[in-house]
């Protein structure tokens, strides 16, 4: 591999101190118009690259950010980063956006390399298999600002920016009730997180507010994975009493949902109604198109993005922001409207 080039390399080079280099690649004011315009000519040449970590050492600021996702191949995270990289650029920050795949093993690795990296503040969406935490202490006890979204976990300090689950799980449950569904199923993620837990909790209390008995039969625990749809398909065939509404915890598995219901000739909303959650641009490809609840991905993103970056440069105290909470919203559409004969 080549060796990478210094100021030092370029210094011996130019016959100059390795200070001058130095200033006039910052472009310092004490340096002439023409020594810089020769420096960075020279540098540009022999393949320089600016340290940007060293070069904030003395600062003790590295100018990055880290971020660790469950997953990037999902359309709701990858709005979400989309507004986090959005409030980063605009102040001159940079992102190392790492993921999870679900393995908490995973993420302590890149919750360690990311504070080895030197990052000025960490933001994370925790992966499924999480269930001990004190792979963030190192940020905490460094004072190291720390901001969870949406898969949260409350830590002293550190807040999080999500939406009501709860109360979006008994909107998306309580429509399927006033179009007349009485045999309700949800299909859950994995209820160890925080969103999940409380989406079916919506779902208990909507129930409970309409006088329908909440059974275990009313609930399949997935990892929402749309290539399982099978053992979806079977709760549904075995059920005592035949489903007629299904809320589902995310759009993928959704529309995955219709697709297979459609397959064996179940129609959709006269025999099933179904309501997807995230509102993913598929809920509206699907025929027919999904009823959703909108979960504002990017603006989550740019409100994180933000909060961090203030605290960061001084003009606000996230330590005493707690939960940031966003509005979502029920968005009706063809899979559970009634349809007149």
């Amino acid at each position: 591999m080549q060796k990478k080039v210094t100021i030092y390399d370029l210094a011996k080079m130019l016959n100059v101190s390795p200070a001058t280099v130095s200033r006039s690649l910052n472009d310092h004011h004490s340096i002439s118009k023409k020594t810089k315009e020769r420096i960075l000519l020279a540098a540009n040449e022999a393949g320089y690259r600016t340290n940007k970590f060293a070069a904030n050492l003395s600062k003790q600021k590295s100018n990055t950010i880290g971020v660790v996702v469950p997953k990037l191949n999902s359309y709701f995270m990858s709005t979400v980063l989309s507004g986090i990289e959005k409030a980063a650029n605009d102040e001159g920050y940079n992102l190392i956006i790492s993921q999870s795949l679900e393995s908490e093993k995973k993420e302590k690795l890149n919750t360690k390399t990311l504070y080895d990296s030197g990052v000025d503040a960490l933001m994370v969406s925790l992966a499924y298999e999480t269930s001990n935490y004190e792979h963030f202490d190192t940020f905490t006890k460094k004072e190291i600002p720390l901001l969870f979204f949406d898969r949260v976990f409350t830590l002293p300090n550190c807040p999080t920016i999500l939406i009501d689950n709860k109360l979006a799980g008994f909107q998306a449950t309580e429509h399927l009730i006033s179009q007349g569904c009485k045999n309700l199923l949800h299909i859950s993620g994995n209820l160890q997180r925080n969103e999940y837990a409380e989406r079916l909790q919506g779902f208990k209390d909507a129930m409970v507010k309409n006088g329908i008995p909440f059974r275990t039969s009313n609930l399949l625990e997935t990892d929402l994975d749309p290539q399982k749809i099978d053992e979806v398909l079977k709760h549904i065939k075995k059920s005592k009493n035949k489903v007629d509404g299904i809320f589902l915890a995310n759009d993928t598995m959704a529309v995955e949902c219709i697709k297979e219901l459609k397959k064996i000739g179940i129609k959709i909303p006269e025999e099933i109604k179904i309501v997807g959650f995230n509102n993913d641009p598929i809920s509206e490809i699907i025929s027919p198109a999904l009823t959703t609840i909108d979960y504002p991905g990017y603006k989550l993103g740019v409100l994180a993005g933000q909060s961090i970056i203030s605290h960061l440069n001084g003009t606000i105290n996230l330590e005493s922001a707690g939960s940031i909470i966003l509005k979502h919203k029920l968005i009706i559409r063809e899979s559970t409207e009634n349809k007149l004969n």
